[in-house]
């Protein structure tokens, strides 16, 4: 059942972002980005956490719809689409703790079991995991699906995580920093790439969401009081002008491989 990497005779491109050092950065932006601008939308619109949801799904849907029409990396469409599900997931994720009153554990749990199946399907159809052979639009679908759950268990996870320890923002922050940071070594050291990958990618998001608290809460809360407004368009601008430089260098762009 899997999919061929060549196309007479050439190479397909791959349809999602090589794993660069521009990567990683934006990746973890999006992780602060997700929790801090939807917290802000929601506070400032007064419109509460499903209704924010709902107008952040619809983009997404949007995004999702344009990003899979295209045959290669498009690094805008790309990033839109990641910074869109990375916000949808957290708002999800805190819908359900906040708004219905589940546990921590129960969503964290939920969205784990979620995230599994989704690599148990990818995986039963496609053959590979590989994240370096995202050719075909089947593959993809797999792909932004475990990219959803990943961010919403990396939400609930890492607010539990939080909570259960009773760290300040800077604590967690040093946390996932060390924690991330052991798998992106393994990774650059190619030890087993979609192994190291995923858990990378997964400890990345509530790292870029603690790092998001630890600027924008107040000080008497052990932040540093930017606020979510300006932690949002600091990180917001930064996602922009490195998106500007993938596409001028195209810096992210990788040709389909069926490695590990």
């Amino acid at each position: 059942m899997v999919a061929a990497t060549q196309d007479d005779g050439l190479l397909k491109p791959n349809r999602i972002a090589k794993v660069t050092i521009d990567f990683w950065f934006v990746t973890l932006l999006a992780g602060t980005i997700g929790g801090t601008v939807a917290d802000d939308l929601s506070f400032r619109l007064g419109i509460g956490i499903l209704t924010v949801a709902w107008i952040m799904g619809t983009l997404l849907v949007m995004a999702l719809i344009l990003q899979v029409q295209q045959r290669r990396y498009v690094p805008w469409i790309y990033w839109t689409t990641v910074l869109l599900i990375s916000a949808v997931a957290t708002l999800v994720s805190d819908e359900f703790v906040e708004s219905l009153g589940t546990p921590l554990e129960t969503v964290a749990a939920f969205f784990a079991i979620a995230l599994m199946m989704s690599f148990a399907l990818w995986s039963l159809w496609e053959e590979t995991l590989s994240i370096h052979s995202i050719i075909t639009t089947r593959r993809e679908v797999f792909y932004w699906f475990a990219i959803f759950f990943a961010f919403a268990f990396a939400t609930a996870a890492g607010d539990l995580i939080a909570e259960t320890l009773g760290l300040g923002y800077l604590e967690t922050v040093v946390l996932f920093a060390i924690l991330a940071g052991l798998f992106w070594l393994a990774y650059r050291l190619k030890l087993n790439s979609t192994f190291c990958f995923w858990p990378a990618y997964l400890l990345t998001h509530p790292l870029g969401n603690a790092f998001g608290n630890l600027l924008a809460r107040h000080r008497s809360a052990g932040g540093l009081g930017l606020g979510t407004t300006a932690t949002g368009l600091i990180f917001i601008a930064c996602v922009i002008l490195t998106v500007v430089y993938m596409t001028w260098s195209n810096d992210g762009e990788e040709f389909a491989t069926e490695s590990n």
